[in-house]
């Protein structure tokens, strides 16, 4: 015998909430957090280089993953700071997990595996006992694993484990996208229901002016050596769109002495070229239309001690 059903035909069935929350990617300098960043956005919104501490401020991307919007805050590295620059840095890092609805930490398994021979490196360690002692608990990604062999990564994820206190682990590589999805799927499963923060295209809330200026620094890292990176700012200083869909953007390099803006220029002006050149093709990549770059660069003694230029990067200069 079967039930007949009553009342016409079945009511649709309800539409999965929508769900929305904060993660922050946070880890020692070089961990990987901007390159998982842009793999997880699909695109470029956080400058990647070789060098530690290029990420100076805290840099939001936007993933759509089903029904929930993860709203990714990629911070700088943490590690012991020493001048205010770096004071800065590394408040705005702590700042950034302290706001999160959950928190990621990477850590470098090259690193740990390699130069250090399983061992748990320092600033990963300092970060652990920050967390514990404001009461936060923690997702692990073990980050880099293409660099590292299997047995390795097990034993230095237990050691993690004993010494902090996190929910899950992953093992991922933010260069290779493996294990990237698992982990996203199940940030996407955690996180609280609630409205969408941002609109469904959009991918970052940094301002323009901002990515080109980032776009350039990232240029600046990549073909100037030694400290002299960072020795330096960029600023966008003017910003106009032309009638033909093009737009021209004028930086300005600040350095802290002339020995450096002579560096910068290269003989003859070919390094600041070079620079010039490299940051608008990444630009017009990033954009999609034509892009007129103009850098100045100047020296500014103490710019690192000028509240202004914090306020450019988005830092905090009493921090």
């Amino acid at each position: 015998m079967t039930a007949e059903r009553v009342g016409g035909p079945s009511p649709a069935a309800e539409p999965a909430p929508r769900r929305c929350g904060f993660i922050a990617l946070g880890g020692a300098p070089n961990a990987g957090k901007s390159t998982l960043l842009n793999r997880l956005v699909g695109s470029k919104v956080s400058i990647v280089t070789p060098k530690v501490q290029t990420t100076r401020s805290r840099i939001i991307g936007i993933v759509i993953a089903g029904e929930a919007q993860l709203v990714f805050v990629d911070t700088p590295g943490i590690f012991t700071p020493r001048r205010r620059l770096e004071r800065a840095m590394v408040a705005a890092a702590w700042g950034g997990l302290a706001d999160a609805d959950f928190i990621v930490l990477l850590v470098d398994t090259a690193l740990c595996i390699g130069k250090l021979k399983g061992a748990i490196d320092g600033d990963s360690l300092a970060i652990i006992k920050g967390l514990e002692k404001h009461g936060r608990e923690a997702i692990l990604a073990l980050n880099k694993i293409d660099l590292v062999k299997r047995p390795a990564l097990l034993e230095l994820a237990a050691a993690l484990n004993a010494e902090g206190n996190f929910s899950d682990t992953f093992m991922i590589s933010a260069f290779t996208g493996d294990g990237v999805e698992d982990m996203r799927a199940h940030l996407a499963m955690i996180v609280p229901e609630g409205p969408w923060l941002y609109g469904e295209d959009q991918l970052s809330d940094i301002p323009l002016r901002l990515l080109a200026a980032e776009i350039t620094r990232e240029q600046a890292f990549l073909q100037l050596h030694q400290e002299l990176p960072y020795a330096l700012t960029v600023e966008t200083e003017d910003w106009q769109e032309r009638d033909d869909g093009a737009v021209r953007i004028e930086q300005t390099f600040y350095v802290r002495r002339g020995t450096q803006k002579a560096m910068v220029l290269g003989k003859g002006g070919t390094r600041i070229k070079s620079i010039g050149t490299a940051a608008r093709v990444e630009l017009e990549r990033l954009f999609g239309r034509r892009v007129h770059l103009f850098i100045h660069v100047k020296v500014r003694r103490d710019w690192i001690d000028k509240p202004e230029h914090y306020r450019a990067m988005g830092l905090d200069f009493k921090a």
